[in-house]
């Protein structure tokens, strides 16, 4: 039996851990025969999630910070969850998150407990990826709808498979014209993650595992050059990072006139990364993003576990991961020929970009 109820979904994550719902959306939304509403924080799900069928509607939410009574959005999403409240509730959150943050707006929106599940209570298997955890999240049922039919079994692991939307690739191809990028192809270069920006800066490499240095980033970007002379090769970043893409486009200055950089919208990104050559990426939310529109991809972790973290693929294109604990706890651990020649090493792309009919 279907639920006459788009499920919600709650996920307070960053462009990674959001990317990483798409397979968990697309469970529930064959398992209820409808698409998910979802709340998540930031600008980046509707961007993400453009051309998603498995996805309805979005329910902003800019922070989780402050009390609930104090924040006027807060408020906002609490009145859309109570419009919602008959429907089926996921909350995707760690326990001590679910219970500051998200239990008060599902207590004031009158969600009822029966209509709730959250992760916590399916517990995780040491060394579980994230992806694999919320798919057996997908696959348990709030009481309220014990009569909804389980999910056939899922053919090999869960992974992200994202799409671009007609006018994201239209927006891409006119933006790559207008630089004289469209004439070959395009290797991504991405240095910087969250934590790489401070309101007052950029931060110090020692206090970022995951910070390579900008000398090594410029030999990567000039053996790629050297190697794939017609590419076009090119530090990205979010547009907060653009002092920080400077930085890093002035130590390569003088390798190749074809080495750029550029901050790009997520959306823009999405369409890039879709048609791009390969990408070289730290550990952020950008290379899942790479993953899941099968760009072939090298990278490189710091401390975090890549049983737990390492982007997945749909399409089965290549992700080759350098570093990770237990062995290396900081990028700049990492050995720049290892880098080359993981680059080297990728097959080339073999899956056209997924782009929906307007």
């Amino acid at each position: 039996m279907s639920s006459p109820h788009n499920p919600v979904v709650i996920r307070f994550g960053r462009v990674g851990d959001t990317v990483l719902l798409q397979p968990f959306l697309e469970k529930l939304h064959r398992r209820y025969g409808r698409p998910c509403d979802l709340l998540a924080l930031g600008e980046w799900p509707p961007l993400l999630f453009s051309a998603q069928p498995e996805v309805a509607s979005f329910i902003p939410l800019a922070h989780q910070n402050g009390a609930l009574w104090l924040q006027p959005q807060r408020l906002r999403a609490t009145l859309a969850l109570r419009s919602r409240r008959q429907a089926p509730f996921y909350i995707c959150e760690p326990e001590y998150r679910a219970r500051t943050k998200i239990r008060p707006m599902l207590a004031l929106a009158g969600v009822a407990p029966a209509h709730c599940r959250f992760i916590e209570e399916i517990a995780s298997v040491d060394g579980e990826h994230w992806a694999d955890w919320l798919d057996r999240f997908a696959d348990v049922t709030p009481p309220a709808f014990a009569d909804v039919a389980a999910d056939s079994p899922r053919d090999g692991l869960p992974a992200p498979r994202l799409r671009v939307s007609p006018a994201e690739q239209a927006d891409a191809e006119a933006w790559l014209r207008e630089r004289g990028y469209a004439d070959g192809p395009l290797v991504l270069l991405q240095p910087a993650n969250k934590r790489t920006m401070r309101w007052n800066g950029i931060r110090r490499a020692d206090d970022d595992d995951k910070s390579w240095p900008a000398e090594h980033w410029a030999a990567v970007a000039g053996a790629i050059a050297t190697d794939l002379p017609q590419a076009r090769v090119l530090f990205c970043g979010a547009p907060a990072e653009a002092r920080y893409l400077d930085t890093i486009l002035a130590a390569a200055a003088g390798a190749s006139p074809r080495i750029a950089a550029a901050a790009l919208p997520l959306d823009r990104l999405k369409a890039l990364l879709a048609r791009a050559h390969s990408m070289v990426s730290v550990d952020t939310g950008p290379a899942h993003l790479a993953a899941a529109v099968a760009c072939p991809l090298v990278v490189l972790m710091g401390a975090r576990s890549p049983q737990l973290w390492k982007p997945r693929s749909a399409s089965g294109s290549a992700v080759t991961l350098l570093g990770g604990l237990p062995t290396v706890r900081r990028v700049d651990e990492l050995d720049r020929a290892l880098v080359i020649d993981a680059w080297r090493a990728l097959p080339a792309r073999a899956t056209a970009p997924q782009v929906v009919a307007a």
